[in-house]
Parts: C-alpha cells; sequence; structure tokens
C-alpha cells in the first residue's frame, strides 16, 4: 500500500473508534442501525468512495477501498459490509433517469442520504438468479414489480432498492433486469434477522406487492432510451445489463466483500494475541506453552494467505483481468480462514 493509501485506511479506522466501538454492544442490542456513524463517514469523504469524478465521487480504486474496509472491519465488520453494501448509487448510471434527478441522488448519496439493498436473494434464489420469481409486467410507461426478496442487507434501512425481476420468463435468464426502487413507491420491509454474527448489517425480507415504477428506472434502460449517451457509458466504464449485470456484480462482490472478513479475522487474532500474553497459567504466559502457540502460528499463517489471495484478486480487478474462478475461489478459503480464524480465538 501506498502512504496515501494508509493514511486513508487509517483515517477510517480512527473515524469508528472514535464514534462507533464505544456504543456497538448497545447498537446491537436495539437492533439499531448507526445513521449518524455513516453520515460522519459521509462527511469525510468515505462513502461512495467508488464513484467515479465526473458523478461527483473521489473514484477509488478497488484495491483502496479494500484497505479503507478491511481498517474499518477491525472495529465492526457489519458497520463496513453495511456501508459497502449502502455505497450502491453508481447503478443509476445506466438508467434512462433525467440526468439533473441523477445529480441530485447523486449528491444526496454522497451526503449519506441514500441507502442502498441489493434485491436479489429469495427463499429459492440466491446465486442461481433465474430461479428468482418475482416479477416485472410492463404497464403502459410504468413497470409493475411483484415478490418477496429475503436475506437482504440492508433490508431494513435502505431507501433505494436494486430489484432484480422477470420480464420475460420465456427468455430464461436473458428475460431477468434489475429496476432502480425507491422505498417510498410502496416498498416493505420484514423485521430484522437474528443472526450470530455481522449484527449492525440489518437483514431483513423485502416486499413489492404491485410497486410500480417508470420505463426510465430499468438498469440497463440508457442503452435503448438513451442509445449515444448508452455507447459512451460502456466505452469507457464497461457493464451491461439484465442476468449478465447481476453475475458480474456477484463476482465482484465475492471479491470486494472478503475484505470485511480479513479485518474481522485480523481483530480476532489481535484479540487472541493480547489475551495470550496476559492470562497466566503454570507459572507463565498461556502463549508461552507450545501448544497454544502452535494454534496462534496457524491462525496467522491462515490470515496471511487469505489475505495474500484477496489482494491479487482485487488487484486482478483493478486492472481488468478476467477473474474467473478466482472469485468464487477468493470467496471460499478467506470466507472459511476467517471463520477458522474466530473460533480458535
Amino acid at each position: 500500500a501506498t502512504e496515501e493509501q494508509r493514511e486513508l485506511a487509517e483515517g477510517a479506522r480512527k473515524i469508528l473508534e472514535r464514534e462507533l466501538a464505544p456504543r456497538v454492544t448497545e447498537l446491537e442490542e436495539k437492533h439499531e442501525f448507526p445513521i449518524d456513524v455513516l453520515k460522519t463517514m459521509a462527511k469525510a469523504g468515505y462513502y461512495n468512495m467508488g464513484l467515479p469524478e465526473e458523478y461527483g465521487g473521489v473514484g477509488l480504486d478497488f484495491k483502496t477501498q479494500a484497505l479503507i474496509y478491511e481498517e474499518m472491519a477491525q472495529v465492526d465488520a457489519g458497520f463496513s459490509f453495511s456501508m459497502s453494501i449502502a455505497s450502491g448509487i453508481e447503478v443509476i448510471a445506466s438508467t434512462a433517469i433525467d440526468d439533473a434527478v441523477k445529480a441530485e441522488m447523486y449528491k444526496k448519496a454522497l451526503a449519506g442520504d441514500i441507502i442502498c439493498a441489493t434485491a436479489l436473494t429469495e427463499p429459492n434464489a440466491g446465486s442461481d438468479s433465474r430461479a428468482i420469481r418475482t416479477t416485472a409486467v410492463r404497464d403502459g410507461g410504468e413497470w409493475v414489480l411483484n415478490g418477496t426478496k429475503c436475506f437482504i442487507s440492508n433490508g431494513s434501512i435502505a431507501n433505494l432498492f436494486v430489484v432484480s425481476a422477470y420480464v420475460d420468463k420465456s427468455k430464461g435468464a436473458k428475460g431477468i433486469a434489475q429496476f432502480v426502487v425507491e422505498k417510498e413507491r410502496g416498498v416493505k420491509v420484514g423485521k430484522p434477522e437474528e443472526k450470530m454474527g455481522l449484527r449492525l448489517s440489518e437483514t431483513s425480507d423485502v416486499i413489492l406487492e404491485n410497486v410500480r415504477v417508470p420505463m426510465d428506472h430499468m438498469v440497463g434502460s440508457l442503452f435503448f432510451m438513451k442509445p449515444e449517451e448508452g455507447k459512451r457509458l460502456m466505452k469507457k466504464y464497461g457493464g451491461g445489463s439484465g442476468n449478465a449485470a447481476i453475475m458480474d456484480g456477484l463476482a465482484i462482490a465475492r471479491i470486494t466483500t472478503m475484505f470485511h472478513a480479513i479485518g474481522l479475522a485480523q481483530s480476532a487474532l489481535d484479540h487472541a494475541v493480547k489475551y495470550a500474553k496476559e492470562r497466566r497459567t503454570f507459572g507463565k504466559r498461556i502463549g508461552d506453552h507450545q501448544g497454544l502457540a502452535f494454534k496462534l502460528a496457524d491462525m496467522q499463517t491462515r490470515l496471511d494467505a487469505a489475505r495474500g489471495l484477496a489482494y491479487y484478486a482485487v488487484e486482478s480487478l483493478d486492472r481488468g483481468i478476467p477473474t474467473g474462478t478466482l472469485s468464487p475461489s477468493t470467496k471460499v478459503f478467506v470466507s472459511e480462514a476467517a471463520m477458522q480464524i474466530t473460533l480458535d480465538a
């Protein structure tokens, strides 16, 4: 990491140590997400930090964001994960929503006033997006959405949802589209799930019953409603729409979300080492007993390997190198390593 990247990461961590760490237990017990902390992070420039400069953001690359989220996750991985998922406003770039409206939405998002949630998962569908049952039916100049999503991160706190739905089941995966849906259009949410971990990341059902959105709220609508602008966007940033965009997004997320797991694992190891130096048995620190020393060494080895793989993967994203199996491999290896480290800690 460069000096600038380290400073950015340490700056984010210091804010959370001051504003969030003393309140985590209380917030978890109340099922309360600290919107005030998110807005403090936004004011410091850490919210939607990957948003390109042309939209008002700072356009940090994936690696810089990863370094920042890893440090944040060492304070609380639930909050860091939730904040990263909430930073999804860039999706509106490929819609045909009026440019003035988009500009206002970007402004609100950067201020911490828009919280996003990706609504893909259903009781019988997750990574297998083709199994979703949510539908979008065209009615004049609107789309009418119906369906129930589950285990949606930020579900209960979001005010902007990116919903996956079938527009034409006869076309299979090609008949799936995504829609930008403001909560105020009638989106309902279930109560937050009771989870063992990442408790500051609120997870809930999202229910759509005859929710109407304009035609221009379809992700990818830019490409057929404003083709020239669509061509410019594709040339500059790449990307697409429909199920292909969902799969591309999942491939990226399987890598980027793992830095929250790495931060969590580092924190667990730090706590374990600290305790091993303080606790004494049979006249010496427990860390000086060979059996426990071996366990700490194994934890460090797993963490080093996980971190190395994750940063190799995220640098591949920044360089535009196809990740292929690297994406799911990173998710499996890093998450399993983090789980084992926390168990051993």
